[in-house]
């Protein structure tokens, strides 16, 4: 059978660092403050020439440059984002173009923080599919554009970058050895929209809007959350937490990922934690975490490795590859 191998890992963020002292002078806040709550010590904030598409061209070369690949070899280009350059086209076109790509397709998704986990199990099925041979799966947010900065609830946590991935099509022998996506799960639940949203849009306010959140709310729900996700995409391959070689969280809140990973017997030492370098940043966190951890000799070639995300809507899921 067809699986979806991945090929290369790429990221790219933003030049300026903020670090948490850096809200002192600004709000009531500190740095002890945020860290003690979030696990988050700085972010990175785009200036005015980086935007999604420019983050995201970045983190595909870095890919493809890890991949042994040109852009000529892709024919998806899948763009996780809330936020994209424009309300159209869809920044995955733009990105296609800047990478010089002329031929297959692509296309934005949208599930806020769950978007790259929810593209990488859509880039499956294309390939899997026939209907496409490699992909780009990409995560690429600038949420400083979407923040109220005088909102110290929500502003101190949150970052900038990309985060890319290739995937192509291999065959496989239909069992849990095989490289590439073995199992994977999504949910949502429309009826929490209202815990984390954008107050904004162009059929409603004709306005980009502010990101508002409840943040106890989410945080009650979260490890629930995951948990759910993860032990059908457990159930679907037939293995346990054991089994697993590294877990790589949604980067949103350090509790969260600590208490997950309790919940669901994860040992520490095999979770995958970028949230202290580089704040929450949505649909890029999951991809960006990937890269730091391949780049620095974790993940390797035959490791069991889980992504899992949730984002507001609720969406959330997991996905399950044999790297």
């Amino acid at each position: 059978m067809l699986r979806s191998v991945v090929r290369g890992v790429g990221a790219a963020l933003p030049r300026r660092i903020m670090r948490n002292t850096d809200f002192e002078g600004i709000m009531e806040t500190s740095d002890e403050w945020i860290a003690q709550r979030t696990g988050i010590r700085q972010r990175h904030i785009a200036d005015d020439t980086e935007t999604t598409a420019s983050l995201g061209e970045a983190a595909c070369r870095a890919a493809l440059a890890n991949a042994g690949l040109v852009p000529g070899d892709i024919d998806l280009v899948l763009l996780a984002t809330s936020t994209p350059n424009n309300t159209f086209p869809a920044t995955a076109v733009e990105i296609q173009e800047r990478l010089g790509i002329r031929h297959g397709f692509a296309f934005d998704m949208q599930a806020v923080c769950s978007g790259f986990v929810y593209a990488v199990t859509t880039a499956d099925l294309y390939l899997r599919g026939g209907q496409a041979r490699r992909a780009l799966v990409i995560g690429a947010e600038t949420f400083s554009r979407i923040l109220d900065w005088e909102d110290r609830s929500t502003c101190v946590l949150f970052g900038d970058g990309a985060g890319a991935i290739v995937l192509e099509a291999a065959e496989g022998q239909g069992t849990i050895s095989d490289r590439g996506v073995l199992a994977a799960s999504l949910r949502s639940d429309g009826s929490h929209k209202d815990k984390l949203y954008v107050d904004g849009g162009p059929s409603t306010t004709q306005t980009v809007g502010h990101l508002r959140m409840q943040g106890r709310e989410v945080f009650k729900h979260a490890v629930g959350m995951i948990t759910d996700v993860v032990e059908a995409t457990f159930a679907q391959a037939q293995i346990t937490a054991a089994d697993l070689d590294w877990f790589v969280p949604h980067q949103a809140n350090k509790r969260i990922i600590d208490a997950s990973a309790k919940k669901l017997g994860i040992a520490d030492e095999k979770v995958v934690i970028t949230v202290d370098l580089h704040g929450n940043t949505s649909a890029a966190s999951v991809p960006l975490a990937l890269s730091v951890a391949v780049a620095d000799g974790r993940i390797k070639q035959g490791d069991l490795v889980l992504l899992e995300a949730m984002g507001g809507g609720f969406t959330w899921g997991a996905v399950l590859i044999r790297w």
